[in-house]
């Protein structure tokens, strides 16, 4: 179950370069429906209640645009719970990035 993040009120700063999403082999993984690339960006989110890093994954034949310290706004973020051999946790994914003042990433 996919759920839709609200994210009214809340600033998000990448805190790490955009780097390929790769599997296990080192190739580059790309999305099971549209074979668009499949690429990984951190940063922080951060509300009144605190802060928390997060990984998201964005799809596009070309790497998004997006500096370290750059505010973006996540465009279509969604949470995705998963739960793998007794382990589990929280992936996010987003459409594009948005960085004010220029086009989307």
């Amino acid at each position: 179950m996919n759920l839709s993040i609200d994210i009214t009120g809340k600033t998000f700063t990448v805190t790490k370069a955009v780097e390929e999403k790769k599997d296990q082999n080192g190739r580059q993984k790309a999305d099971k429906n549209t074979n668009e690339l499949l690429w990984t960006v951190q940063m922080m989110a951060l509300d009144e209640t605190g802060g928390e890093v997060i990984n998201v994954t964005l799809t596009g034949n070309a790497a998004p645009k997006v500096n370290v310290g750059a505010v973006v706004t996540p465009v279509e973020l969604i949470a995705m719970p998963w739960a793998t051999n007794g382990r589990n946790g929280v992936a996010y994914k987003a459409k594009s990035l948005n960085a004010p003042g220029n086009a989307k990433a």
